[in-house]
């Protein structure tokens, strides 16, 4: 668990030597989806930043990645990551906050030069410093109600006033959580869609989660074109039933792109007919049976060879 790195969510670890898996350079030999540059969510090989920064974003670029999207850490200044992506050859455009909220997450963002600052977790109410407790976070999660998911957008309204005022725009990006049924038959992240302003909030829709949680990545692509900018590419391994909480217990298992259960081909299909400018893989710790450095490898080649 590295809650510096993205906001409460689980980590992971996993090593590989570039040279022993031929990453000595990119493969650029078919088109990308959406005629796009392939990103990474930097939160998918954190174990290897940590071990060795810029070292991991060389090797990054060397599978043929040209965009990350990272948090804003306590552990790095601004201006010290800044020049690290620019030596590897990588643009970043976006930042996800983590538990310093947008007054750290807007500077580091214009510092880095992203233009999009995207809260990972969005509650009700935002956690004290320093009194993080899992348990209790995972509780809160399943207790979630309508009028705490209308809280939830009026926090992501404020969040995006905030952000216009620095010339940035806010997204929300969503998990698993936020499509649990609600009273009614609701559901919180139709909630948070139809109470948020879409001029102040965009979304960065991630598509593994939706998935894993029952529900249709091209349904909303297709019904909120203009909503959404951003997605996260994942992938996940067959469940019995939907998973709609982050527990151990009910948390789906990752895998790599293409080795799971989501077709991305009608996916990125209707993305195109919509205003989504990034896309970012992101694979889910722990890496048990493939290296991290090696699963980005499979996750960039699946995406690279689908016309």
């Amino acid at each position: 668990m590295k809650p510096s790195r993205r906001e409460l969510l689980i980590g992971g670890s996993g090593a590989l030597v570039a040279t022993a898996f031929g990453l000595t350079g990119p493969s650029r030999l078919f088109a990308n989806p959406l005629g796009k540059s392939i990103g990474l969510q930097l939160y998918t090989v954190g174990a290897e930043l940590d071990r060795d920064y810029d070292g991991t974003l060389h090797r990054i670029a060397a599978i043929g990645y040209t965009e990350v999207e990272t948090g804003a850490s306590p552990k790095r200044k601004a201006a010290d990551v800044k020049k690290s992506f620019e030596d590897a050859g990588l643009g970043c455009q976006a930042l996800h906050m983590g538990f310093g909220g947008m007054e750290e997450a807007l500077p580091y963002a214009k510092e880095i030069g992203a233009r999009y600052v995207i809260s990972s977790v969005t509650l009700p109410k935002v956690p004290e410093a320093g009194k993080f407790d899992m348990k209790a976070f995972l509780a809160q999660l399943s207790a979630l109600r309508t009028d705490d998911f209308k809280k939830i957008a009026a926090r992501c309204n404020k969040m995006g006033e905030q952000a216009k005022k620095a010339g940035l725009q806010f997204g929300y990006h969503n998990h698993n959580f936020e499509f649990k049924p609600l009273d009614g038959g609701e559901i919180g992240y139709d909630v948070v869609l139809r109470e948020t302003d879409p001029a102040l909030v965009k979304f960065e829709l991630d598509c593994g989660w939706m998935v894993a949680a029952g529900h249709d990545p091209v349904a909303y692509l297709t019904k909120y074109p203009k909503r959404y900018r951003l997605l996260h590419i994942k992938d996940f391994q067959p469940t019995a039933s939907p998973s709609t909480g982050l527990d151990e217990s009910v948390r789906p298992k990752p895998a790599e792109l293409g080795r799971g259960q989501i077709d991305y081909k009608p996916i990125f299909a209707a993305a195109k007919k919509t205003e989504v400018e990034l896309y970012y893989v992101e694979q889910e710790p722990p890496f048990t049976s493939t290296p991290a450095m090696e699963a980005i490898k499979i996750d960039y080649d699946y995406l690279h060879a689908m016309a």
